[in-house]
């Protein structure tokens, strides 16, 4: 299926790893420029390099996402090289473990910063160009803000309120055509999740017993099918599908896992 997207101008926040890696890769697939945004420098060229090889364009712009001034940086230099913007993914963040009792106020609040205080910001810089493109917002969130997970405040709120501006900014922006959705992540198998598994006694018992309780197929989502959805979400393929939050999944938040 053509997406239409050849030539649109994407970015991607933390699009150089994991699920946002992946976004990128479908997005340039389907013709699209993705604009990879972050804070590491050597990942960041090095997944741009990785386009380039394969004779795709792609481009990318240095930002710490907590640095205010780093994302308006970064966006004035994309504007610079493409004079406009097509669509925004909304990726990056950490799950970094402040939760209610080993936590305090200072943690909380750089959560926050780190998980949702950006997704504001980037929405807000790139707002004006996307009125002109008539384009469209993807957040990535995750399953702790409807199930919590424990331990983990800072991240859970922050995704509660991923989920919260994407119903927001749906009605915010219907006067310009411009589709705010989101895609919700629950068990994939990402770099961060590799990482988050390996701290158990038994990783390799301790990922059995999760996916067991995945209902569709009793495995892992893979970073390509949350790819193939956020792609699809930010084409005109989707053109009246706005404020909503996509489990994908595998059934895994909302299905009895008795099954």
């Amino acid at each position: 299926m053509d997406l239409n997207l050849k030539n649109k101008v994407i970015l991607v926040t933390g699009g150089s790893k994991g699920i946002g890696l992946g976004i990128s890769k479908m997005l340039s697939e389907e013709g699209a420029i993705p604009v990879i945004i972050g804070r590491n420098k050597e990942s960041v060229l090095k997944a741009v390099s990785g386009f380039e090889k394969r004779g795709q364009q792609a481009y990318y712009a240095l930002a710490e996402l907590t640095n205010p001034n780093e994302c308006k940086n970064a966006v004035q230099r994309i504007i610079k090289k493409f004079g406009s913007i097509d669509g925004l993914v909304n990726n990056a963040g950490l799950n970094d473990g402040v939760g209610l009792e080993n936590g305090n106020y200072e943690d909380f609040i750089i959560s926050i910063k780190r998980n949702v205080a950006h997704y504001y910001y980037m929405a807000h810089l790139v707002l004006p160009y996307l009125k002109k493109s008539k384009g469209s917002i993807v957040n990535i969130g995750s399953k702790t803000s409807v199930t919590g997970q424990g331990g983990t405040s800072g991240y859970a709120a922050s995704n509660g309120g991923r989920d919260a501006l994407t119903r927001e900014w749906a009605i915010d922006l219907l006067p310009y055509s411009i589709r705010v959705n989101a895609v919700i992540v629950a068990e994939c198998y990402t770099p961060q999740y590799k990482n988050w598994i390996k701290k158990f006694p038994n990783p390799e018992e301790t990922l059995k017993e999760i996916t067991k309780h995945i209902p569709l197929e009793n495995r892992m989502t893979s970073v390509e099918e949350i790819a193939n959805t956020v792609v699809f979400l930010l084409s005109e393929k989707s053109s009246h599908t706005t404020g909503q939050l996509l489990f994908v999944d595998g059934g895994y938040t909302h299905l009895d896992r008795s099954l």
